[in-house]
């Protein structure tokens, strides 16, 4: 798939020459081999640990048992309908939301120039979670994947919401939308806690149940809206990839080779809002993934975005698939959801990188 920079496309006789294509991100030698390598051992190992994890649970399932579940569904056997219905689908829902969390961290780090950013810096996170609580207490809804609608349009009005507080309009300072993205998060924060306090305990649970990260009853009712969304937002990043290698060469230099910054970052948040979004209704808050998987990506693959991008969304699909199953299997015959396995298992893992490695973008 070709694509190209968001650029002022002059068609006037008297227009200045065509402003020239953005130059190739810098490679290391070899890169072309390692991305390629990387790439097809995390399809490998999503493979393998997708058909793992059909295998575990309350109930544990030899392969041979999956395999028939798949090849010959059985509709009157209790063992196929578990696996087809419920594991098969949350095995790839795992993989749609890991794969989600990666590239919008990948979106997020680039257009405001933080290594430290990840999906909740401009308030997204906060504005899906406010709309889920809103959901559940005052409208009743008790399904997850009802609380993909009320996800996305929280996660596009606090968005928005951001971009004017942060006086977008007076020209995309990075600096100054990551403090309204903050100060956003923790108005949204404190609104959601006041109306869960104010819940009555059944509706207390359920969103205690949502808010700790789970996969956990999730189907293909979560599994088809949440693909569909993620996958919109995945088509938004690839399509933006030169633009945002360009602006990774700062304001300036974007700006004359046909880039508008302020095109780039309605489209690069419209792209955060649909993954991020679809991502946290699916599965609830989770974090670290966002934060981590960029940087492993950009370590293997280098910083150019059409090679960091799918592999930031492998990186992050593979380890939210490998928190799903530990989750599983750690406290058996109960489950820790996936939200707080990731973090266990993501954060001792990121304050390793941040020791080693240079944290500082552009």
């Amino acid at each position: 798939m070709t694509s190209t920079p968001i650029a002022t496309a002059a068609a006037a006789p008297d227009a200045p020459p065509a402003a020239p294509a953005p130059p190739r991100p810098l490679a290391r030698p070899g890169a072309a081999a390692i991305a390629i390598g990387v790439g097809v051992l995390a399809v490998a190992a999503s493979i393998a640990l997708a058909v793992l994890s059909t295998t575990v649970g309350t109930t544990l399932y030899s392969p041979a048992t999956v395999w028939q579940a798949i090849m010959a569904f059985d509709p009157t056997d209790d063992a196929h309908l578990l696996i087809v219905l419920r594991r098969l689908p949350r095995a790839f829902l795992a993989l749609i939301v890991g794969a989600a969390l990666g590239a919008a961290g990948v979106l997020m780090q680039s257009i405001t120039r933080n290594a430290l950013a990840e999906p909740g810096l401009l308030g997204v996170n906060a504005g899906a979670a406010a709309a889920v609580a809103i959901a559940i207490t005052a409208f009743g809804v008790t399904a997850p994947a009802g609380y993909l609608v009320f996800a996305v349009a929280g996660a596009a009005v606090a968005g928005a919401a951001v971009l004017v507080l942060g006086g977008a309009r007076r020209g995309m300072d990075p600096i100054r939308l990551v403090l309204a993205g903050a100060a956003t998060s923790v108005v949204l924060g404190a609104l959601m806690h006041i109306i869960v306090v104010n819940a009555d305990e059944h509706l207390f649970d359920r969103y205690r149940n949502w808010m700790i990260g789970s996969l956990q009853g999730r189907d293909l009712d979560v599994l088809v809206p949440a693909g569909l969304l993620v996958a919109a937002g995945l088509v938004i990043a690839v399509i933006l990839a030169r633009s945002l290698d360009a602006a990774a060469l700062g304001p300036d230099v974007a700006r004359a080779l046909g880039v508008r910054p302020g095109l780039l970052w309605t489209a690069a948040g419209l792209g955060i809002v649909l993954l991020a979004g679809g991502a946290t209704a699916a599965a609830g808050p989770v974090a670290f993934i966002g934060l981590t998987a960029p940087h492993v990506a950009r370590a293997l693959v280098g910083s150019g975005h059409r090679r960091m991008l799918p592999a930031a969304a492998l990186i992050a699909a593979l380890f939210l698939l490998v928190a799903d199953v530990l989750g599983r299997v750690v406290a058996l015959p109960g489950e820790v959801g996936v939200g707080i396995m990731a973090a266990i298992l993501g954060g001792p893992f990121f304050i390793a990188l941040v020791r080693r490695r240079k944290l500082v973008l552009g």
